[in-house]
């Protein structure tokens, strides 16, 4: 929603019925076309970038309508340095906010992008190495609430053309679990407690799911056992999902 006042009259009646309101934040008129994160890379291939401030006004919009009108916001798919500073300003001053990072954006760059794979278009867009360290730490220090998929299947169809003409998106849901332990979990960044809590039982907090998050007895027993010592390689053949669409293939 780029009109603030239609976003601020949305707020104050999610305020009044106690609903969460979800926010993607991206400025629609400064996108201009963009297709990967502005930086150096996108220059050697060739293509439009995707500033930081195309998030990040739009994330401090909606954390200073939060406080204005009592609304709880989640802030979805957190991708930039000046995010993670905002939410955590934020939560300093009681601000009620929530946030979640991705998987793709704590684990690859803009750097790892291969020339011609759109498999790598994602929006938000891969960002810096200052980027994903930053979110790696506001991940570690519980800045951000969730680990979230932001799962968009496309077909092989619509993702076997240009960069600059494929949809934005990449499957998440079978590969999440996995990179978050390799890349979180085993290097130290968080505890397998954390992972818990981020993947599921805050998520269901604040989503006011009632059921879930918790193995409790009552509870819904949608349970994953997971060994976390167990290897494989990510092999799109065996995705139970119809999405094929991952930068992860092979890994």
């Amino acid at each position: 929603v780029m009109n603030a006042q239609l976003y601020r009259e949305a707020m104050e009646k999610a305020a009044k019925l106690g609903i969460v309101v979800l926010a993607h934040c991206e400025d629609k008129n400064l996108v201009n076309g963009g297709v990967m994160n502005e930086d150096e890379h996108a220059r050697e291939l060739g293509l439009k970038g995707i500033t930081n401030s195309v998030e990040d006004i739009i994330v401090a919009r909606d954390i200073m309508l939060s406080h204005d009108t009592g609304a709880k916001l989640h802030l979805c798919h957190c991708s930039t340095e000046d995010s993670v500073m905002m939410v955590d300003l934020a939560k300093q001053k009681n601000v009620k906010v929530t946030a979640e990072v991705c998987p793709h954006h704590f684990t690859l760059t803009s750097d790892d992008i291969v020339e011609g794979d759109t498999n790598y278009k994602m929006n938000p867009p891969l960002r810096t190495k200052e980027d994903r360290k930053a979110l790696l730490e506001g991940l570690k220090n519980d800045v951000f609430d969730v680990i979230s998929t932001d799962h968009a299947p496309h077909t092989m169809v619509e993702k076997g053309v240009s960069m600059k003409s494929a949809p934005f998106g990449i499957v998440g849901l079978e590969t999440s679990v996995s990179l978050t332990i390799t890349e979180l979990v085993d290097k130290g960044w968080i505890t397998p407690m954390q992972m818990a809590e981020k993947m599921s039982y805050n998520p269901a907090k604040i989503l006011h799911l009632a059921n879930k998050g918790s193995l409790k007895p009552g509870k819904d027993a949608d349970v994953v056992v997971i060994d976390p010592k167990e290897s494989y390689v990510i092999d799109v053949k065996d995705f139970v999902s119809k999405g094929k669409n991952t930068p992860f293939q092979g890994k």
